[in-house]
Formats: C-alpha cells, sequence, structure tokens
C-alpha cells in the first residue's frame, strides 16, 4: 500500500543498519536512548511517522547525523505526492 511506503523505508534503514553493524532492535535502544517499546512498535508497523527527534537518536547511535541517517536512495526517490499515509500514531 502506497501510504505505508515512507514508513516502510525508514523501518528497512533502521533494520538495515542494525544488521550491518550486528546489533539488535534492544541494543539499539540501549545505544540511542530511545525506549525498547518504542523502537519495537515502530518496527513492528504499530507506529507511523516517528518524530524527529526520535529518528535523530536512532541516527546518532548509528554515529550518523540525522541527514546522514535519511539521505538514501530510495527515501531520496520518494514523492509524498504519491502518499497518502496514516498519522494517527506518532512516537
Amino acid at each position: 500500500m502506497m501510504g505505508d511506503r515512507y514508513s516502510e523505508l525508514l523501518i528497512d534503514r533502521i533494520l538495515s543498519l542494525c544488521k550491518k553493524r550486528g546489533i539488535t532492535i534492544y541494543q539499539l535502544s540501549q545505544m540511542s536512548g530511545v525506549s525498547h517499546s518504542t523502537l519495537d512498535n515502530i518496527v513492528n508497523r504499530n507506529t507511523f511517522n516517528p518524530r524527529i527527534k526520535t529518528l535523530h537518536k536512532i541516527a546518532t547511535a548509528f554515529s550518523l547525523t540525522a541527514a546522514e541517517f535519511l539521505d538514501f536512495d530510495e527515501l531520496n526517490a520518494f514523492s509524498f505526492d504519491e502518499d497518502t499515509g496514516d498519522e494517527r500514531h506518532k512516537s
């Protein structure tokens, strides 16, 4: 579904960086200061459109700036004009 594509891209980015660095979501929560339940809700698709503060903390845990974390081909090619995402759930 197109409306969830943005969230899927962020989830894929988080999981890909975890895999690349050999860390679990629990370890990411410890490193980032983002609660394990919040990260679980993001990767299990219970939370959509996480706040920039949350993304910034996640990026910092990966030794990235928020800009670097969000700078990848799939997200750069994403068009919000095509997105009909549900913004009810935020963390």
